[in-house]
């Protein structure tokens, strides 16, 4: 059995960010998880090892950014992928693309 693959979803809608939550976490062995904002995915990322974080839409670009450079300082195992919308299979596309390059 392959090992769990942890995510971590931000983004500033709820709704969509729902969506993504359940699209993900109905893949055998990916576990992910949502936060709304750049202090809860700190929290979230402190002592815990994410494989892929999703930057999902609605943050400013400040926001973007904060969150950009806390992955890339903070958690270099971690692959961070802009997420673009337009479905489920985009969606599974960018995290594959991802897991590949990891």
């Amino acid at each position: 059995m392959e090992k769990e693959i942890s995510i971590l979803v931000i983004g500033a809608h709820e709704e969509i960010l729902t969506v993504i939550l359940r699209l993900l976490n109905k893949m055998d062995n990916w576990n992910a998880i949502g936060v709304n904002s750049c202090e809860e995915l700190i929290k979230q990322c402190s002592g815990k090892n994410f494989r892929v974080v999703l930057l999902g839409g609605g943050l400013s670009a400040e926001q973007e950014q904060a969150v950009k450079q806390y992955v890339i300082e903070k958690c270099p195992d971690t692959t961070l992928v802009p997420h673009y919308g337009g479905g489920s299979g985009l969606l599974y596309a960018e995290i594959y693309g991802a897991l590949k390059t990891a």
